[in-house]
């Protein structure tokens, strides 16, 4: 059931993989488990049995979307409607031992556009993730990923001079580490990510050079939080990021690096809120002496309220320093806030509603975006293999300013079929 679901790669990552401190949180006053959204309530008639395989349960599953999209292009005037067909094969594998866990994941999507060729595309993600236990309250975890990807043409990063698709590929590695003493937990994490992206074609032909987006991203961080109750924990929280560019030139020097720190807490109240909120003070540094530097509020949550056992309402939001592709800006800061619903109405029927609004400030150059976003969707589980989805999205660009990018807006409808073994 939970396959069908979570129709993400990133859910169908989590599915596949053991979640690292699943198996250290009993009795811990860490544990935040008390509430049970809709999305993750278990529904064993209508979740996938899996293929046992010794010490392992192999999780095979395929979805085919049929999208109907009136702005393939995400351009403000001359609109271009298609139906896309994606077909994605996928496969997880889960230990099922005692103590320790290993998981692997592989996938493939495969788009094919019905007028539109040249937008066709193959992506595919093989991941792999562990977690070895020490001792109660301590264990380790290791993560491992290859993506080839395309970028959407939504995407605030995406070349509106490209008469394809921009390809790219992202490997990322990291490990992290949990130790628990009675009421203080300390978490610490190194993470690296290798960002590849492929030359484009120009409209109206030449080449469109991505290289100068190439780099590599490594953020170590750690964290402290002192459980004040049973369902309630406060923390402090700091990461250290570098990021380097494999093209530089003098003129055009991206390489920088920046920390974050916040304060927050955590929470699990019975019959009531869940969540996670943090806020603080960011900062990113560049070697190139024409970009100043970026600093401001941090800020990041997502909090769950159950107002009965068939509702959830999640509310989340975020203000972070992201890279720019736009000439002569070092990067923006992008707040974001969003709403979802999902209920329950019957066992097997399941609706969901969410609505963003984001906003992009340019640093270095005269650009605002601006993005309101909102989607439906229906889920039918059939049976514990079958699982159909019905949905709608929705999403306005405005942008402003002397360097302003691309204004847009899109509607998408797609029906999906999910058959999971």
């Amino acid at each position: 059931m939970r396959l069908v679901l979570l129709t993400s790669a990133a859910a169908a990552v989590l599915v596949g993989m053991p979640i690292a401190a699943s198996a250290q949180d009993v009795g811990s006053s860490f544990s935040r488990d008390k509430n049970t959204s809709v999305k993750q309530r278990p529904r064993p008639e209508y979740e996938a049995m899996g293929q046992k395989m010794g010490g392992f349960t192999l999780y095979p599953r395929a979805t085919v979307d049929l999208v109907a999209d009136d702005n393939i292009y995400a351009v403000a005037a001359g609109e271009t409607s298609d139906t896309i067909w994606r077909i994605k094969p996928e496969v997880a594998l889960r230990s099922n031992w005692s103590r320790h866990a290993l998981g692997l994941y592989a996938s493939s999507t495969v788009s094919r556009y019905a007028d539109n060729s040249d937008e066709n595309s193959e992506e595919y993600t093989v991941s792999g993730n562990g977690r070895v236990d020490v001792s109660r309250g301590t264990f380790l975890t290791g993560n491992a990923q290859y993506q080839s990807l395309i970028e959407p043409r939504t995407a605030p990063t995406s070349p509106s001079a490209s008469a394809e698709p921009v390809s790219y590929t992202v490997s990322s590695l990291g490990v992290s580490g949990v130790k628990e003493f009675n009421r203080l937990r300390a978490t610490g994490k190194l993470d690296t990510k290798t960002f590849d992206y492929d030359d484009g074609t120009k409209v109206g032909g030449g080449v469109l050079s991505q290289r100068f987006r190439n780099r590599d991203e490594t953020a170590a961080g750690l964290k402290l939080e002192y459980a004040v109750s049973p369902d309630t924990a406060l923390f402090v929280s700091a990461v250290r990021n570098t990021r380097d560019y494999v093209a530089n030139t003098p003129a055009d020097n991206r390489d920088s690096d920046g920390y974050v720190t916040t304060v927050g807490a955590n929470f699990d109240l019975s019959q009531a809120l869940r969540g996670e909120v943090e806020a603080g003070y960011m900062k990113q540094s560049y070697d190139n002496p024409l970009f100043a530097d970026i600093d401001g509020a941090s800020a990041r949550g997502r909090v769950e309220w159950f107002p009965t056992e068939l509702t959830t309402v999640s509310i989340n939001g975020s203000r972070s320093i992201e890279e720019a592709t736009a000439a002569g800006s070092q990067g923006f800061v992008s707040s974001n806030f969003g709403v979802a619903v999902d209920h329950e109405l019957m066992r097997n029927l399941l609706l969901g509603a969410q609505a963003g609004y984001g906003k992009d400030d340019y640093e270095g150059v005269d650009r605002a975006d601006k993005r309101r976003s909102f989607s439906a969707s229906g889920t039918y589980l059939v049976t514990r293999n079958v699982g159909v989805v019905l949905g709608y999205s929705y999403l306005k660009q405005e942008s402003t300013g002397l360097n302003q990018g691309s204004d847009f807006t899109d509607n998408k409808v797609t029906g999906s079929l999910s058959l999971q073994f």
